[in-house]
């Protein structure tokens, strides 16, 4: 498949539907292949979490797939009360400090080996981000997740912050990305 260069024109991005189980999708990660293949409709019908599929609009190929679940940014996510005061500080006058913040976790996000290199990634972030934005329903301040190490700078290059330092050695790290700093006039719609 050539490379991409205008994605909105060549992809369809939707919700997968109830049901619906995906046949085919190699991203090179068992565990994110698992997820889409067989997990994805256990997630749907608990009411975990909600999978959308990339899909190429001439071959309806599922390209990339992300999974979204509700999340929060809280004081149990710090160390101790004055990292989470410092972390809160600089976001909200005192008026709206809370001990916790709205959020929706990234719980997945693959892109099928055949789809590597056109930047779909970096696409689908920028989507989950106007998302909320576009038309946020419930309140949802930040997006978060639980980043592999392999896949922590994709993350980073895309604007997520680690959260703390707690979990810089370990196999996750949980990053964040503020979704204030990207909101504009649509937020008082």
């Amino acid at each position: 498949m050539e490379r991409i260069d205008r994605l909105d024109n060549k992809l369809s991005i939707r919700k997968l539907n109830k049901n619906e189980k995906i046949n085919s999708f190699d991203c090179g990660d068992a565990d994110l292949n698992e997820f889409i293949l067989n997990e994805s409709v256990l997630y749907r019908k608990a009411l975990l979490a909600v999978s959308y599929v990339v899909e190429g609009l001439t071959d309806r190929q599922v390209l990339a797939y992300f999974s979204l679940a509700n999340d929060r940014v809280s004081l149990s996510d710090f160390g101790s009360k004055t990292e989470f005061n410092r972390f809160r500080k600089h976001r909200f006058v005192n008026e709206k400090r809370l001990k916790s913040y709205p959020a929706s976790k990234v719980c997945r996000l693959g892109v099928d080996l055949s789809a590597k290199g056109m930047r779909i990634g970096s696409y689908l972030i920028d989507f989950i981000k106007s998302y909320f934005l576009a038309d946020n329903k419930t309140g949802c301040r930040f997006l978060t997740v639980d980043a592999y190490a392999d896949a922590i700078p994709f993350y980073l290059k895309n604007g997520f912050i680690p959260l703390n330092d707690e979990d810089a050695d370990a196999d996750t790290r949980l990053l964040y990305f503020d979704l204030a700093t990207i909101a504009d006039d649509e937020l008082d719609d």
